[in-house]
C-alpha cells in the first residue's frame, strides 16, 4: 500500500519464461490493447533525465500525479507511453498539495508509512474533494488516466466499503469522460469485486517476492498461488493485469522466478525495490 538501475537482458528469462504465455491486454477493443510492458515509476529520481527516451520502451508508465508537471507528463508520453497519475484514494499523505483540504477526513496512521493516514471515504466531503478537485487537476496535466492506490483499505476497514465503491465509480466516470483514458487499481481482489467494472487494469503486488519491513524475501507458496489465481481471474474479467514484485537486486533467481510466474498468470511483470526507484532501461516482457 502506498509503495514508492539497470537490468539488461531480462527480456529473455530462460526456459521457464520462454514457455510462459504472452500477457496481452485483456479486451482488444480497449485503449490498453497493445500494452505489453509496464513500470511503476514512483520513486525518487524517476522523473529525472530525458523522460521521452528513459521510458520509451514502456507501453504503460505510472508516475506521481501530484508531483509531476504537465511538461514531464508530456515528455513521458512523447516516447510513446501511456501515462497514469498515481493517486492514493484510501489514504491521505500529508505532503500532497490537496492534503490541507482533507485534514478532517484523516483516520489512524498507516503502519510503516510515515506521514500517511487512512482516509474516511464514508464522508461525502472527501469523495467530492477527490472527484471534483483532485482528479480533474491531475487529468488536466495530460495524463491518460488514474492509478488508484489503497482501494484495498476496505479489507481492514469494512465500514468504508460503500464510500470507497462510490468514490471509485465516480472517479471512473470522470476519467472516462474523454475517450482513451483509463483507470487502474491494485490489490484487494476479493474486496473490490463489486467495482471491477469501473476499472480497465489491475496491478497485484507481492505475487512472488516482497519486502517484509526489514528484508526482501519470497512470498510463501500458498500466497503466491493465490495471487496468481487472482491475476487470472481479473484477466478473465477483461482487465489488463500487471504484477509488481520487490527484490533487493535485479537478475536474481527470485527476480527471475517472479517474472516467470507473472507471465504464466497472464500478467505483465515489473520488479523493483520497495522504494520503486529501480526502473530498468529494458523492460521485462513475456514471450
Amino acid at each position: 500500500m502506498g509503495r514508492r538501475a539497470i537490468w539488461g537482458g531480462l527480456a529473455v528469462l530462460g526456459a521457464a519464461l520462454a514457455l510462459a504465455p504472452s500477457a496481452p491486454a485483456a479486451s482488444q477493443d480497449t485503449p490498453l490493447a497493445d500494452v505489453r510492458t509496464f513500470a511503476l515509476a514512483l520513486g525518487n529520481g524517476t522523473l529525472r533525465g530525458d523522460l521521452s527516451t528513459r521510458y520509451a520502451a514502456y507501453d504503460l508508465v505510472v508516475i506521481d500525479g501530484d508531483d509531476a508537471t504537465p511538461e514531464e507528463v508530456a515528455a513521458v508520453r512523447a516516447g510513446g507511453s501511456k501515462v497514469l497519475a498515481y493517486l492514493s484514494v484510501g489514504s491521505i499523505e500529508r505532503w500532497r498539495s490537496w492534503a490541507p483540504k482533507a485534514i478532517e477526513y484523516r483516520m489512524e496512521p498507516l503502519a510503516g508509512w510515515t506521514g500517511e493516514r487512512y482516509a474516511d471515504t464514508s464522508k461525502a466531503g472527501y469523495r467530492n474533494l477527490l472527484v471534483r478537485e483532485v482528479a480533474p487537476m491531475l487529468l488536466r496535466k495530460g495524463f491518460d488516466g488514474l492509478f488508484l492506490d489503497n482501494v484495498d483499505m476496505i479489507e481492514t476497514h469494512p465500514r468504508q466499503r460503500a464510500g470507497m465503491f462510490s468514490l471509485v465509480r465516480r472517479l471512473s466516470a470522470v476519467t472516462h469522460t474523454r475517450s482513451g483514458r483509463v483507470v487502474m487499481a491494485q490489490n484487494g481482489a476479493d474486496a473490490i469485486r463489486p467495482i471491477v467494472g469501473a476499472l480497465d487494469a489491475w496491478n497485484r503486488e507481492d505475487v512472488t517476492a516482497t519486502w517484509d519491513g526489514s528484508h526482501y524475501r519470497a512470498v510463501p507458496s500458498a500466497r503466491s498461488r493465490e495471487a496468481q489465481t487472482e491475476l487470472r481471474a481479473m484477466r478473465r474479467r477483461g482487465l489488463l493485469v500487471t504484477a509488481t514484485d520487490y527484490t533487493r537486486r535485479d537478475g536474481t533467481r527470485l527476480a527471475r522466478r517472479a517474472a516467470a510466474r507473472a507471465c504464466a498468470a497472464g500478467a505483465i511483470p515489473f520488479i523493483s525495490d520497495i522504494g520503486l526507484t529501480r526502473v530498468p532501461v529494458q523492460p521485462l516482457t513475456c514471450g
